[in-house]
């Protein structure tokens, strides 16, 4: 994009704040993007709850905080649909990015070009979402296992994956226990990993942010809470310095998902911060853990255990140079500003047949 001043208007997820240190990966990578823009003096917009932390030009919808229930799921994709509209209507936008699950419920009109980052597991979409039917609408994927899984057609772009800040620092000393850090709910598999730590002997910290759907208060009361003792505490979400220390000083990441991982942004920070990663070999896992260096890829929780007492072996500094190689930031960036240049030409192509 050398030499154009392009105008991106983003589009969260209704329900979940965007910023540096937002709980989910999708409003990370949405952050990351808005600040990338701003820094390079192109115009970002982002639509997002009104909670969150943008660097570009924010229209703020209220948030929603006392439950997720399919009610105020409905009003959220509302007034998604109406700030898009009213935001397409009241200024020029060369392109914009969508990154909610629930994307197709609150598509604009044909006219500007629309992508669409493919964040969650491919299940997770409509047959609607995956194969659009609106013209100059495109779809990318944060891995290629992701990728592979997507239904095939002149949509799909290709696979961006995901990048993190790596931190040069000194890894500091390791302490002695293991972690969990991303959202309280079923999929993830907490209650797994609580029960591995317990059976390795070592001291479980986790960390994250526990949203008001229902589903997910139920887990923590029933499958989390019931485990939590001196050995497994349950600390709340946490950002900033405080996540770098507890990540960088973690003896081992545990990443107990029960679906397939798109891409895993914790897990590369966590080797971005020198801390290895033990994790079911599930979605695209295995393309971010080097099963022996950087980690270990099991397939069940007795695997887990032994992973869990093995992970002292492994070097802090191989992850940390594993994750500057690979899952730098500065890398993904420039893909998405690639991706946009083209889907633009790719739009004006299309226009000027049409006309």
């Amino acid at each position: 994009m050398t030499g154009m001043k392009l105008t991106v208007l983003s589009v969260a997820y209704p329900l979940a704040p965007v910023g540096p240190h937002a709980v989910g990966g999708a409003e990370q990578i949405l952050s990351r993007l808005d600040h990338a823009l701003t820094s390079a003096g192109h115009d970002s917009i982002v639509i997002a709850a009104s909670d969150s932390t943008i660097f570009g030009h924010h229209i703020p919808i209220p948030s929603t905080t006392v439950s997720y229930d399919d009610a105020a799921i409905g009003r959220a994709r509302n007034a998604y649909r109406d700030a898009l509209l009213a935001a397409l209507s009241h200024r020029h936008v060369d392109i914009v990015h969508m990154h909610g699950v629930d994307f197709a419920e609150y598509l604009p009109p044909p006219g500007v070009p629309v992508v669409v980052t493919v964040h969650l597991p491919i299940e997770c979409y409509t047959t609607r979402a995956l194969r659009p039917s609106r013209p100059s609408t495109w779809l990318n994927c944060v891995s290629q296992t992701q990728h592979r899984a997507c239904p095939p057609g002149p949509f799909l772009i290709g696979s961006i994956g995901n990048g993190v800040t790596i931190d040069n620092r000194p890894v500091p000393g390791k302490g002695d226990y293991a972690l969990v850090l991303g959202r309280i709910c079923p999929e993830k598999g907490i209650h797994i990993a609580m029960k591995a730590a317990a059976r390795a002997g070592i001291p479980l910290v986790i960390a994250g942010k526990l949203f008001p759907y229902p589903a997910h208060l139920e887990y923590f009361e029933h499958r989390v809470k019931p485990q939590l003792d001196v050995m497994r505490r349950y600390i709340g979400p946490i950002g900033g310095a405080t996540k770098q220390h507890i990540l960088a000083a973690a003896r081992c990441l545990i990443v107990a998902s029960l679906i397939p991982e798109t891409s895993s942004l914790v897990a590369m920070e966590a080797l971005a911060a020198g801390t290895p990663v033990v994790a079911f070999a599930r979605g695209a896992l295995p393309e971010v853990i080097e099963h022996g260096e950087t980690g270990f890829l099991v397939s069940n929780e007795d695997e887990m255990v032994a992973a869990i007492k093995e992970v002292d072996r492994l070097s802090p500094f191989a992850c940390q140079a594993a994750a500057r190689k690979r899952f730098d930031v500065r890398q993904m960036i420039e893909k998405y500003f690639a991706a946009y240049a083209k889907i633009i030409e790719l739009h004006g192509d299309c226009a000027g047949q049409a006309a």
